[in-house]
This record gives C-alpha cells, sequence and structure tokens, in this order.
C-alpha cells in the first residue's frame, strides 16, 4: 500500500518530519525550523496533520510485524494530560525492556485494564511471570483473567521493586511531551503516541541488538513500511 499517494510533498520530507518529531522532544514549529533550514517550507499544522494521520499507520504495521519476546512481563499505567484532563497510558514491556504493546484510555479502572491485559495476553500466548503494580482495578482484572484461563495464578506477582524496569521506561514518554502542544482530545492523542512509542520501541530493540551503524529514525520507519 501506497501511505503516501495524494500527499503534496515527498515521502522523505514526510518521514523526516514525522521521524524527527516522534524521536525528539520537538514542537510542530521546531520541526518547520528544521525543515526550512533545509530549503523546505511547510506549515506547521500540515506537520501536525501528518503527526496525527502516520502515528496509527506506525503502529498497525509495527504490531503486524512484531518478533518474539522474553516471557516475564511489566505492566503499569502512567497519566497524560488531554484537554485539561488525565488520561491513562497502559504498557507492556518484557524482561528485557522491549515494548510489547500499550494503550490510552480515558480511565484508569477495571474495564480499561481487563481490555488491555486480554488483548496482550491473547496476541503474545500466556507469560511464565506477569508484574503488575497493587491498584485494586489491575488486581481485579487480573483474577478475572486467571478464572478465564488466560493467566496461571501462579504467574502473577506484586512487587514494586520488579516494576522499576517499566516506571524507568516511562520517563522516555515523560520528556517527549515536555515541549510539545498539549492534546486537545484523545483521538489525537492516542495518534501522537502511537508514533511516539513505535520509535522508541524500535530503538530499544535496535540498541539490543547492537547495531554498528547507529539508529536513524528515518531509515527504521522505511524499513517499517518497506516490510
Amino acid at each position: 500500500m501506497n501511505h503516501f499517494k495524494g500527499r503534496h510533498f515527498q515521502k522523505d520530507i514526510i518521514l523526516v518530519a514525522v521521524g524527527y518529531y516522534f524521536r525528539f522532544s520537538l514542537s510542530y514549529r521546531d520541526i518547520v525550523e528544521l525543515l526550512r533550514d533545509r530549503g523546505i517550507t511547510v506549515h506547521h499544522t500540515t506537520v501536525m496533520r501528518w503527526v496525527h494521520h502516520y502515528g496509527p499507520i506506525f503502529k498497525a504495521l509495527w504490531r503486524r510485524h512484531q518478533t518474539a519476546h522474553a516471557k516475564s512481563w511489566r505492566i503499569d499505567e502512567t497519566y497524560i494530560r488531554v484537554k485539561g484532563r488525565w488520561a491513562y497510558l497502559y504498557r507492556a514491556i518484557d524482561s528485557n525492556g522491549l515494548t510489547m504493546d500499550f494503550e490510552l484510555r480515558k480511565h484508569r479502572d477495571y474495564t480499561a485494564s481487563y481490555h488491555f491485559l486480554k488483548r496482550l495476553l491473547t496476541t503474545n500466548g500466556r507469560p511464565d511471570r506477569l508484574v503488575t503494580d497493587q491498584y485494586q482495578a489491575t488486581l481485579k482484572a487480573v483474577k478475572h483473567l486467571i478464572k478465564q484461563d488466560y493467566l496461571s495464578k501462579s504467574a502473577h506477582q506484586c512487587s514494586k521493586y520488579r516494576n522499576n524496569l517499566i516506571e524507568q521506561d516511562h520517563r522516555f514518554i515523560k520528556r517527549h511531551r515536555v515541549r510539545s502542544a498539549s492534546f486537545q482530545s484523545i483521538r489525537t492523542a492516542s495518534a501522537t503516541l502511537s508514533g511516539v512509542e513505535i520509535v522508541h520501541a524500535i530503538r530499544k530493540r535496535t540498541r539490543r541488538e547492537l547495531s554498528l551503524i547507529g539508529f536513524s529514525v528515518v531509515d527504521e520507519l522505511e524499513a517499517l513500511l518497506a516490510a
């Protein structure tokens, strides 16, 4: 599928704009300035539309080509401000720190925890260890999934120490939002965070593979589109 058909700008320009936005803590106007220095004039709202359009596309492609993960998982959620209110980004990583899945929800409750965990287990199978915090809604969701035989009771652990790995991983998402404009809706927040999470996930995988070439966000997005 040609995801760039009908666009007024070339594929390479769009990938540089969205790739840099997803990779670094930059605003839309920062991206405009970087492109202007290279002789390319783009309005910041155009960059915004690219970000909202391509974030979900990269997420779908990434999910389609995910590789096997370790069998020890960490689950947690972090707070994201959307139009003056808190929303909750549910995230899952394995014991190697590699991203498994993520989902932005309006509420931090049983329903959100249950659906996130159920999709994670359905997609990736049963883990040997699933580490969560002690939030009651999450524990209730885990108990329900154990009853439904998605997860063995012995695999679940509540450990603040073991969950430090994902707590530290949240910091990249938080840091990325420092200079970016605040989110105005769940839809645009989810689309933007999809791109941020995917680039973060690819970068972690590349670093683990000890690539001698180094990380290039544009090259990695090119490879994802070509896969």
